[in-house]
């Protein structure tokens, strides 16, 4: 397997659970307040991730103009979409319309991913394995 395989499991199941717990939340908080505590409460999070990375001498969180343009507008897409989920669940929305719309967004990444950053198609690719036999 890839080095990275393991952090897109562990992404997968993190973010699964994230939208379980927004539909569990979502009757009982607004929309706007409730996408604020959940990147507040990620914002925290990783304030004590960097927390840890500086008092155990591992720094390394070098920064540019792009990287923070960029960051910022990925903030807004996390902070929206999270509004988006709240008032999908508020609206009545099953849990089960989730995989449809990750689904889309997917499907958006993997063209952007082919068209615009030139990245090729391949099993070895999205099955994170070193070879082009997959280990089942």
């Amino acid at each position: 397997m890839s080095e990275w395989f393991w952090y897109a499991v562990g992404a997968a199941i993190l973010y699964g659970l994230h939208q379980v717990f927004t539909k569990l939340a979502s009757p009982h908080i607004g929309d706007g307040l409730g996408g604020f505590l959940v990147e507040a409460t990620a914002a925290a999070t990783i304030a004590v991730y960097l927390l840890y990375l500086r008092c155990f001498g591992q720094w390394n969180q070098a920064a540019n103009g792009n990287g923070v343009f960029y960051s910022v507008l990925t903030g807004i897409c996390v902070g929206v979409g999270t509004i988006f989920f709240f008032l999908l669940f508020q609206k009545g929305g099953p849990l089960s319309a989730v995989p449809m719309v990750l689904a889309g967004g997917a499907a958006l990444m993997a063209v952007i991913g082919l068209f615009f950053f030139k990245e090729t198609f391949s099993w070895t690719r999205i099955t994170g394995t070193n070879s082009s036999r997959l280990l089942l």
